[in-house]
């Protein structure tokens, strides 16, 4: 019964012996060893041997890349305003013994220098260049943590201002400012529409009355051109037929009523012509009627000739007589 026991004893050290000898390391992990108390080397992953009792393997260390995000942190600008800052972290651990060895608290030294760092770099800002320029900030922050960390064994992959808040009065004049700049460029655009439209439209009327004029001048031309040619083809064809002088006359009878019919004709003044033509007319009728009439009935003894002179109302006076020789 006893040899059972110490047998069994035996078989539980031994397996609790090749449980400290062999060691699986995973992919993405190192595991650092050491012997006797110093440091010994750094397991790599896959299956690896270590000697119990003597060899002891720290807690395993991440590869990966790793994100922290940071509380915000008070920060001072350049024209005295307090803001809160948020910062997000990405790195990755390059070294597993100089991060086991070179820093106690890794993620506690990363976020104060993150913390002091970014207090210098916002110091030299104002709260408009640090809300307008977040990629410089980042720059800035990751040269600088990176080259703290590179002794660490931790290499910063990318830092980034997750939010930077002003004071609450800060807000509201920033929100009326900017208010104020969108009413003056909507103001601006609407003025700048407007004289566009303006300029537009004095330039469409420009067109359309040089258009207009070009259009009354061709217009006027080509009524001249064809009052011409029909003067030209009246003044052909009258010569062509030889008129004689009645039927000129009645021809310009019947154009006086034409030249009375303005609107704008105040005082009709009859011409000289007027009369010869209306006395040649006259004749004419009168030579038809009098060759009728001469047909008809001799014409009676023309009546003796009174006289045209103006007449007097005092009676006709004697002659008076002859004088005398002597006289």
């Amino acid at each position: 019964m006893a040899g059972l026991i110490v047998l069994g004893v035996v078989v539980l050290f031994m397996l609790f012996v090749a449980a400290k000898t062999i060691r699986i390391i995973p992919q993405a992990r190192a595991g650092v060893v050491e012997r006797l108390g110093r440091y010994s080397r750094t397991l790599n992953p896959g299956l690896t041997i270590v000697v119990p009792f003597i060899d002891r393997v720290k807690p395993l260390i991440d590869l990966r890349e790793q994100v922290i995000t940071f509380a915000p942190q008070p920060v001072i600008t350049e024209d005295n305003l307090v803001v809160q800052i948020d910062t997000v972290l990405y790195f990755t651990i390059t070294d597993p013994k100089s991060v086991t060895y070179e820093v106690a608290n890794p993620l506690q030294a990363i976020e104060q220098l993150t913390v002091t760092t970014l207090r210098n770099v916002i110091g030299g800002m104002t709260l408009e260049d640090a809300l307008t320029s977040r990629d410089n900030i980042n720059s800035q922050l990751r040269v600088v943590l990176d080259e703290a960390t590179g002794r660490w064994g931790i290499r910063i992959a990318r830092v980034e201002l997750k939010s930077i808040d002003p004071p609450g009065s800060i807000q509201e004049a920033m929100e009326k400012q900017m208010r104020a700049e969108r009413d003056r460029r909507a103001t601006i655009l609407t003025a700048e529409g407007v004289k566009q439209s303006q300029i537009l439209t004095a330039q469409g009327d420009q067109q359309a009355a040089v258009l207009r004029a070009q259009g009354e001048r061709e217009a006027a031309i080509l009524r001249a051109e064809g009052e011409s040619k029909a003067i030209e083809t009246v003044f052909r064809a009258i010569h062509e037929g030889k008129p004689d002088r009645e039927l000129l006359s009645y021809q310009y009878l019947q154009m006086l009523p034409r030249l009375a019919d303005g609107q704008a004709s105040k005082v009709f003044v009859i011409p000289s012509e007027f009369t010869q033509a209306l006395g040649g007319l006259g004749n004419v009728i009168g030579d038809a009627i009098g060759g009728g009439r001469r047909d008809a009935a001799p014409d009676p003894e023309p009546a003796p000739e009174r006289p045209t002179g103006p007449r007097s109302l005092d009676p006709p006076k004697p002659p008076r007589p002859p004088a005398s020789p002597e006289a």
